[in-house]
């Protein structure tokens, strides 16, 4: 569509204040004779007349007007044709629930603060180790506070090396007052999230940027028994922490460090699965290797084996020792 340029509102403006404009002088703006602005004068050919600026809108609104009345006629006999098949979803909408993919952090964000503020009874969240940027940490606070405020219940894990993050620690102290519990276990998969038990936040890409949103009873009902298996087996913060040295010398992390070695993961998937940085990881090994009396990386693999310590059952402690 085109537009009326500058020079041409100047022109026609003073084409209607004064009756008429010479010819030559809109030669500068061909955008009056595309917009059908100007006519010719029936007395002079070197002059032109403007048309009445309420008889040029109606002629520019026409075919709008047209193409406005078409366009309902098609949306209306588009809305006939599926409305057959609309009825008979409606039928079975009873017994389907959505699984929503949620591409990037805003449509995402938008999910999880509809979901929380229409939480009534608990939270459940599985929270992987990791950097959280200042800005998603506000959000959390924004989120969950509310939540705490309305008397509504948050159990959270996260992994063991939580214990040691400054940022984390100031965050569970906000909601000290509240109905809540963390607790912290050696290795975690993904994050979770998960609302009266009705509606599941998972990650769908490593790079979090895409999330699936769960609805389906049967999905979320088993991402709840997950959540329960590892919450059970799980340490609570408030007690002691749970790298203290078991009776063989060696701590429930340098436990789950030697079942991973045995696996065959190398030193950055170790870290990556329990939530450490890899010098920490490898600091680790290296007590390990001192426990079991190992001069490299080849015998320590052997030595665990051979030790019999992955046979045996570590489960996590409290501060006084007990399970």
């Amino acid at each position: 569509m085109a537009k009326l340029c500058e020079e041409g509102g100047r022109l026609y403006a003073n084409a209607l204040r004064t009756g008429r404009i010479a010819r030559a002088d809109v030669e500068p703006a061909p955008c009056l004779m595309e917009f059908a602005l100007l006519h010719p004068d029936p007395d002079d050919a070197n002059w032109l007349r403007p048309v009445p600026p309420s008889v040029a809108l109606a002629q520019r609104l026409h075919p709008i007007e047209h193409e406005i009345t078409e366009r309902r006629r098609l949306s209306i006999e588009l809305a006939d044709a599926f409305e057959p098949f609309m009825a008979l979803t409606a039928q079975t909408t009873t017994s389907t629930h959505s699984i929503t993919v949620l591409e990037g952090n805003d449509r995402i964000n938008a999910a999880l603060d509809l979901a929380t503020a229409q939480c009534q009874h608990e939270m459940l969240t599985v929270q992987p180790s990791g950097h959280r940027p200042e800005r998603s940490l506000v959000q959390g606070l924004e989120r969950d506070r509310p939540l705490v405020e309305r008397g509504v219940s948050i159990r959270t894990l996260y992994q063991h090396t939580a214990r040691y993050s400054p940022e984390k620690l100031a965050y569970t102290d906000q909601f000290a007052n509240g109905k809540v519990e963390y607790r912290t276990i050696d290795e975690l998969v993904e994050r979770l999230i998960i609302c009266d038990e009705t509606v599941a936040f998972i990650p769908a890409r490593d790079d979090q940027k895409v999330a699936l949103e769960l609805r389906h009873p049967g999905l979320v009902g088993y991402l709840v028994k997950v959540f329960e298996f590892m919450w059970a087996r799980a340490v609570p913060l408030s007690t002691g922490a749970p790298y203290e040295t078991a009776p063989d010398g060696i701590t429930d992390i340098q436990h789950s460090i030697a079942k991973l070695l045995i696996e065959g993961h190398v030193d950055e998937a170790i870290a990556r699965r329990l939530g450490m940085n890899v010098r920490t990881c490898r600091a680790h090994i290296a007590k390990l290797a001192t426990a079991l009396g190992s001069g490299s990386r080849a015998q320590l693999g052997f030595l665990i084996a051979q030790s019999g310590i992955l046979n045996k059952d570590h489960p996590p402690r409290g501060g006084d020792g007990t399970p």
